[in-house]
Formats: structure tokens, sequence, C-alpha cells
């Protein structure tokens, strides 16, 4: 399984008609947040593989397309915000959004906002872990768990209920965006328990067959 992970900054690379030829072997889109639903909706048609997204605090609608469409969502993708889903043998979970910085605002949670979002999805990952000793295969958010890949202003603070969700349901991967890394030194790929917890700004092609490199461990 080939997943195309994504967040944060449109790129020439990808938006580009030969994105098939270059990103052939992907079989699933993943969207880590604020990236423009058109953007998204052109991978879906050039690479014809299933889309899986959750928004970013940026991700206000309406949209506005050159060609003078008005997009509420992704057309053909899947908002998972607040769902467990099954896609291509996968259960697979998403939570959109940041931390609270602004108040009112939309895309934005206070920690025990976020942890009231998660409460609907608790039966079925309960369920699964009975079932398979794993809550989910994947969970996608925006942003990353606290203290791991956020960083100490408020805007980039990461939720504490990762945390938990992780070691109740062993999620293979925790893949975010929010974070922009431009810098090789600063870690992206960190294992917590179980869980590889990867930054995949701007974007990320992930192999399931060949986990990544582990920059650090979480203590």
């Amino acid at each position: 399984m080939n997943i195309l992970a994504l967040s944060d900054q449109v790129l020439p690379q990808l938006y580009s008609t030969n994105v098939r030829q270059s990103y052939a072997a992907v079989d699933l889109l993943i969207g880590c947040g604020d990236l423009p639903f058109y953007y998204l909706d052109f991978l879906i048609s050039m690479l014809d593989v299933p889309l899986l997204y959750v928004r970013g605090n940026h991700d206000t609608t309406p949209q506005y397309t050159i060609d003078g469409r008005v997009l509420h969502d992704v057309p053909g993708g899947l908002d998972i915000h607040g769902r467990v889903v099954y896609v291509k043998g996968l259960w697979i979970a998403g939570l959109e959004g940041s931390i609270r910085y602004k108040p009112d605002a939309p895309l934005m949670y206070t920690e025990a906002e976020m942890r009231a979002e998660v409460v609907p999805m608790l039966p079925r990952l309960l369920w699964n872990r009975v079932r398979t000793g794993r809550g989910a295969d994947l969970l996608v958010t925006h942003s990353p768990p606290y203290d791991i890949h956020d960083r100490p202003d408020r805007a980039h603070t990461g939720f504490r209920i990762f945390h938990q969700l992780m070691r109740w349901f062993r999620p293979l991967y925790l893949l975010h965006g929010h974070v922009h890394l431009y810098r090789r030194d600063v870690p992206r790929v960190t294992l917590y328990e179980e869980t590889l917890v990867v930054n995949v700004f701007p974007y990320r092609l992930l192999d399931l067959r060949r986990p990544p490199l582990i920059d650090n461990r979480y203590r």
C-alpha cells in the first residue's frame, strides 16, 4: 500500500500534468489540512485514487476556483473528521483543526472541545480494538500531538488527547501537518509507543510495507 500524504503547501511538482507518471504507484491520497480544495480535486482526477482528508485551521469555506466553481468540500474526496472509515483494507480515523488561538474561530478547538470531537469515534475504535487489537491503522490529523513535533507558540501547540488515542488504540501511524519544516535536522518521524508520528509537510510518500526511518523516540 502506497500513500501520498500532503499538507499546508501547494507544490508545483504535484500540481502538474506529469504527476500521474511520477506517482503512478500511489494507492491512496491523505490530506492533512490547509490545502486548497481545487488542488486536492486535481490530484484525485489525475491519480484516480481515493482521497481521505481532514481540514486545517485555514480551510474555511466557501472556496472559489478560477473557473467560477464554489467549493464547500473536496469533490470526490471524503472528509473523515470525527469518523472511522474502512478504505483499501485500512481502518482510518480523522480529526481536523488546530488548538484554539482565536476566540470563536472555526476549525479551532480547545483541548476540551477536541476531546468532545473524539467521543463519537470511540464505539468503532473500541470495537476494532476488541476484534483486532488495534482501534485504527491510521490516525489522520491536522495538528500534531502535544510535545511531539509541535511548537511553543500557542497556534502550533499540539493536542494532549492524541497521546491517549495512540496509547489506547495503537494506530500504526499518526499523520499530521500544520507545523512547517524547512531544516533537515528537525525530527519528522517520532516513535510513540507503537505509533509512528509523521509530519507530512509538505508531502510524504509512504510505503506501508517499509516504515520510514525513525528520527527519535518519545521519552
